[in-house]
């Protein structure tokens, strides 16, 4: 089976989601799958989170579900028990790492500057996500963390849009981006599968071609 990193490239587009009715995954993964993105990151931003990714993983098995914002051991642990296939931290915690790993399941922490980098690199780590990417310096900031560090791949979230994706996918080791985009919570919120559908299609085509 292939990493998670060679399925996240392959993917390029991560549906970063915060969800507040757990039951709203079904037709919301159903609209991301159905459209060429069968993938979902479930932040843990909501108490929604942990019976989301239970649901998700019951009703499609094959789909690529990250846990997102994860902040803790219990956390992980939680994520892990109801299907998740992925770690996502918005910053570097080594205790949180070292539960991924004791646990053994992926994790992609958040950082944005060379310390940080380097801390994760020391863990064995070399697919971080570059958080937050716009605020922190966006393209030009990648590019110059990228030069000193060789092994280094990065996945940037925050301030991602259709109007910039592909400034940062076009940049070497820049594996993914996540964005919130096609699944913003007003659309959710208004059970908008159709245009959730749509705009997936969308980010597919634009980063696909």
């Amino acid at each position: 089976m292939s990493s998670i990193t060679e399925q996240l490239q392959a993917l390029k587009v991560i549906p970063v989601i915060a969800i507040e009715q757990a039951e709203d995954i079904i037709p919301l993964g159903a609209a991301l799958a159905n459209n060429g993105l069968p993938v979902a990151e479930i932040t843990f931003r909501s108490d929604a989170a942990v019976e989301a990714i239970r649901l998700l993983r019951k009703a499609y098995p094959e789909m690529l579900i990250g846990a997102g914002t994860v902040l803790n051991r219990e956390q992980v642990m939680a994520a892990k028990e109801a299907g998740a296939t992925f770690i996502v931290s918005p910053g570097f915690n080594p205790n949180t790492v070292k539960a991924c790993q004791e646990l053994d399941i992926p994790i992609i922490p958040g950082v944005n500057s060379p310390s940080a980098i380097e801390a994760a690199l020391e863990m064995g780590l070399t697919t971080l996500k570059f958080f937050p990417a716009e605020a922190s310096g966006g393209t030009a900031m990648i590019k110059a963390l990228l030069a000193p560090y060789t092994q280094l791949k990065l996945m940037p979230t925050g301030g991602i849009s259709t109007h910039n994706i592909n400034e940062y996918l076009t940049i070497p080791r820049v594996i993914a981006c996540g964005g919130s985009w096609m699944v913003d919570k007003g659309l959710i919120e208004k059970k908008d599968w159709k245009e959730i559908g749509r705009l997936t299609r969308a980010a597919v085509k634009l980063t696909q071609e």
